[in-house]
């Protein structure tokens, strides 16, 4: 599965594949038609609550992704935007988009993690 990290602020590139915001909020001073995205995925961005807990804290990074995984299993909407992204990362390459100046302690970063580490187990349960 090939997942890459771009943020919003950044020129879209050829090569980027599939294009999905994953934030709930669209990104400050980014103009709609500047992000060129394919798709909003809104209900995979982690809730408001949480966002507001983690505040992009290293050392709250590992309880973050605990809780966001947990809040992915628990909406169905989440859990569709999940398989959804999963479906699209079978498919070819898919390009988180993200309006956080945080490069690596971001939901993006955990939901690439995520992914992978889903496209993994699952390439070991097809042998």
């Amino acid at each position: 599965m090939d997942i890459r990290l771009r943020r919003a602020n950044e020129e879209p590139s050829r090569d980027d594949g599939f294009r999905v915001l994953v934030d709930r909020l669209w990104p400050r001073g980014v103009r709609r038609e500047d992000l060129e995205l394919d798709e909003w995925l809104k209900d995979v961005a982690p809730s408001a609550e949480l966002r507001r807990w983690f505040q992009h804290d290293p050392e709250k990074w590992l309880e973050f992704k605990r809780r966001y995984v947990a809040e992915l299993a628990s909406r169905p909407e989440a859990g569709n935007a999940f398989q959804e992204l999963k479906q699209k990362g079978r498919q070819g390459r898919v390009t988180l988009v993200f309006g956080s100046r945080e490069i690596r302690y971001n939901n993006a970063a955990a939901l690439k993690e995520l992914l992978e580490d889903h496209a993994a187990v699952g390439q070991e349960g097809d042998r």
